[in-house]
């Protein structure tokens, strides 16, 4: 069974009330019964295990067996921007991130994005977008579920970090430096910033833009990959490359 998220109000020490959806999923969804163990997290950094004492129409009643805290990160969090892309495919980039753990998700309006988010569609998608990645937090057992930022121009991006020592646009046909062998930071203090651009790639406008901000320009080798595998592709690399993928 994977972590479950809750909110940290609903924790009262030696206790865990579950109410809401969640209580919903697990009572009728998953026909959890008195005495099941839990792994619940309340995304600040604590994961309790529970033993469920009482099940009703309004709430499942836990009882704390043992608490854990979030182990200390000695690496850097990712900020990945990503360029909107359609449907489904956002949907994916948004779900695979979380289960390689960035910690900030930042959809970018492109010259070339296909989808244009109006502030209606975007109250309806953001929600959407927060689903998918809180589920993903709890199937890959994260300590803590992913920011979602509002989306969000280029320049405006490249200004909000402006000031991250490590901070890269990834180009097609780049003749720019890999992923691969640039020098990384291992610094928990300071977020490496990743752009990914949408379907029909970066606008030239954009690309000098980012540059003129510092962004280096990145390659991940001689083939054209789509916009949600060129974001898995990097993230992959950049995991691997901070040893963020070895068993702990």
């Amino acid at each position: 069974m994977p972590t479950f998220f809750v909110s940290p109000n609903s924790v009262t020490l030696p206790t865990i009330r579950i109410t809401g959806d969640l209580l919903h999923h697990l009572r009728d969804s998953l026909r959890l019964h008195q005495g099941t163990v839990l792994t619940l997290n309340d995304g600040c950094g604590n994961r309790y295990r529970a033993e469920v004492t009482q099940i009703t129409a309004q709430a499942i009643d836990s009882r704390i067996l043992d608490q854990q805290t979030e182990p200390t990160r000695n690496t850097s969090p990712i900020v990945l921007g990503q360029g909107l892309i359609k449907g489904d495919k956002m949907d994916w980039v948004m779900q695979k991130a979380t289960e390689l753990g960035v910690e900030t998700l930042v959809p970018i309006h492109c010259a070339h994005s296909v989808v244009k988010l109006n502030q209606e569609r975007l109250e309806h998608q953001r929600s959407r977008w927060e689903r998918i990645v809180r589920d993903a937090a709890q199937q890959s057992e994260r300590w803590t579920i992913p920011t979602i930022a509002d989306p969000l121009e280029l320049a405006h991006i490249c200004q909000l970090y402006a000031s991250a020592p490590l901070k890269a646009i990834l180009t097609e046909r780049s003749s720019g430096p890999s992923l691969a062998t640039i020098p990384l930071l291992h610094d928990q203090q300071q977020p490496i910033i990743l752009l990914v651009g949408p379907e029909g790639g970066w606008a030239e406008t954009e690309q000098r833009i980012a540059q003129e901000q510092g962004f280096l320009s990145l390659t991940l080798g001689p083939r054209i990959l789509r916009a949600e595998t060129a974001a898995i592709a990097a993230l992959s690399i950049l995991q691997a490359r901070l040893d963020e993928l070895k068993k702990t």
